[in-house]
């Protein structure tokens, strides 16, 4: 069977070299007049970049999404109150200027900027971020709406109202502000550097109301021009954007092109710049005197959700039945390539806390029937398995690995109908528990255990709508030891904890890890100054570009 996969894969040159030509006689370039990556004399400085990804943004209000495609976009168009460092993932200041906090952990007080503005002209000040914080937090807030469920707000501080960790917070003068949190949290100035927790313009929040997500204003390095659905968003220079170096290009057009060997067609055919998530095997195909594959590092996981809710994903014996059934060596091998490692926990290997003392669940198809049948399923069952619509870099071809586990699993009598919606449409159900088994993943948004334990396994956020849980598992054990991390200051009594609540996931089985993945970005030589990030996305203020 796998071997079939790999002959697929094998094809992957010659569907380059058609979808290349095709790109060639076809595709209409971006005219020079719009910088496009077509257009320019080489060697000549260009004031577009054109970056190609897989999928569309979902909205580009940051605070109400939580796919990371949308996330990249917004990244540009806003600013936190601190930021993470080129490349990593220490944080720095960033819309705060500095801050202290008290001995007991529960008061921080940031001092602002001064003289930043919103996109739209209007002072960026403590009352600004007051009013984006008490929106995200307060459920009765009157600028919240039908559909902004602002779910990683809930993931990161544990709920709304009296539920969240942040009691209040307020404007102490113009450019001060203080939050007063209920419990101490150790990765509080982590969480806010999240491209999530950006500031908006409260003015632009009243006037476009649940219509915000399309009408985007920030403080950050681009403000938003347009945006074609499925298509193209494009950003353009904000010329006042208080923060050094000033942006290198004058625009940057985000397109969606979903087939990845069409995607990289396009780029070696010259009508784009960069290009992320490529089918593995065509790495291969990548004439490195043109360009330049750039990774991000592995900070991530690839996983079937197994819906804990629903029978009979509610039996233990089920659970591990479908651990045993999937291959997940070969699968890797298969669709990850060089690119991907085993999971065997929910925590990538290069994070602190990671429990490698773990064994995984063998690949044994008898070991399987023989669970199945314990559990009262002598003949299998028929279910539905879920997939992605679009390639991320914790899942690059999601259809193809989608039916590689069907093999698996009709090897073992699961008889599982392949499922899938759009992206938008797919979290929104899958964070609503409709799905029996699910693929998913996740890419660490701030360098701590906790955004990865915390938000997929916790019982805190298996609640719907947006739930981040999507296994729908729910352990007091667990729940207990990733609330006392979350209260606790010294890292190595936290690592601790995290790989004892490692090992109550590991024996519980709530979701399959299948894979870890170093993120290719490939760029066209020309591109200067992108740095991956270990995060998932980049500012691209320093980024230039020659033709």
């Amino acid at each position: 069977m796998v071997s079939g996969w790999r002959r697929r894969l094998g094809m992957a040159a010659m569907v380059v070299a058609v979808a290349i030509l095709a790109t060639a006689c076809g595709a209409p370039p971006q005219s020079a007049g719009e910088g496009g990556a077509g257009g320019g004399d080489g060697g000549q400085p260009a004031d577009t970049l054109v970056w190609g990804r897989g999928g569309d943004s979902v909205s580009l209000d940051p605070a109400n999404v939580t796919d990371g495609e949308s996330l990249k976009v917004t990244h540009q168009i806003f600013d936190t109150l601190v930021e993470f460092k080129e490349g990593s993932t220490e944080v720095e200041p960033w819309l705060a200027a500095d801050w202290e906090v008290s001995d007991d952990g529960k008061v921080w007080t940031f001092q602002l900027r001064q003289g930043v503005t919103f996109h739209d002209g209007t002072p960026f000040n403590a009352e600004a971020v007051v009013f984006n914080f008490e929106r995200w937090m307060n459920t009765d807030n009157p600028h919240r709406h039908e559909g902004e469920n602002f779910e990683y707000y809930a993931y990161m501080f544990g709920g709304f109202d009296e539920q969240s960790i942040i009691a209040k917070v307020e404007a102490v003068d113009e450019y001060t502000v203080r939050f007063t949190l209920r419990e101490p949290l150790a990765s509080f100035l982590q969480n806010l550097a999240m491209p999530c927790f950006a500031i908006a313009s409260p003015e632009a929040i009243k006037k476009y109301g649940a219509d915000f997500g399309r009408h985007p204003v920030g403080t950050g390095p681009y403000r938003f021009v347009e945006w074609i659905p499925d298509q193209q968003i494009t950003l353009e220079a904000y010329d006042q954007w208080w923060g050094e170096p000033k942006p290198k290009v004058r625009r940057i057009v985000y397109r969606a092109i979903k087939d990845n060997s069409a995607r990289l067609a396009e780029l070696m055919a010259g009508t784009i710049d960069v290009m992320e998530d490529p089918n593995p095997a065509d790495l291969a195909t990548v004439d490195t005197s043109q360009f330049e594959i750039l990774y991000r590092e592995a900070n991530n996981v690839g996983y079937l959700a197994l819906n804990n809710d629903k029978e009979p994903f509610d039996d233990v014996r089920v659970r591990r039945a479908i651990a045993h059934a999937i291959n997940k060596q070969e699968i890797v091998e298969a669709f990850w390539g060089e690119l991907g490692q085993v999971a065997k926990n929910p925590l990538p290997p290069a994070m602190w806390g990671y429990n490698d003392a773990i064994q995984d669940y063998a690949y044994d198809p008898e070991k399987a029937k023989q669970l199945l049948a314990e559990a009262g399923y002598p003949e299998g069952f028929e279910t539905e398995l879920w997939t992605m619509p679009v390639p991320r870099p914790y899942m690059p071809e999601p259809q193809k690995i989608a039916e590689a586990i069907q093999q698996d699993l009709a090897a073992v009598g699961i008889r599982a109908e392949i499922v899938t919606h759009e992206w938008d449409v797919y979290l929104e159900k899958t964070g609503n528990g409709e799905h029996p088994m699910a693929l998913l993943g996740w890419i660490g948004d701030n360098g701590d255990p906790d955004n990865f334990l915390y938000v997929l396994l916790d019982k805190d956020n298996a609640k719907t709508p947006g739930a981040g849980n999507i296994s729908f598992y729910r352990s007091e054990e667990v729940h207990r030891l990733l609330i006392r991390a979350q209260r606790t200051p010294e890292q190595s009594v936290r690592e601790q904890l995290y790989k004892e609540a490692q090992e109550i996931i590991h024996r519980d089985v709530p979701m399959i890890p299948l894979a870890h993945a170093r993120s290719p970005i490939i760029v066209r030589k020309g591109v200067e100054g992108l740095v991956p990030s270990p995060l998932g996305s980049e500012k691209l203020h320093k980024v230039s570009v020659t033709r």
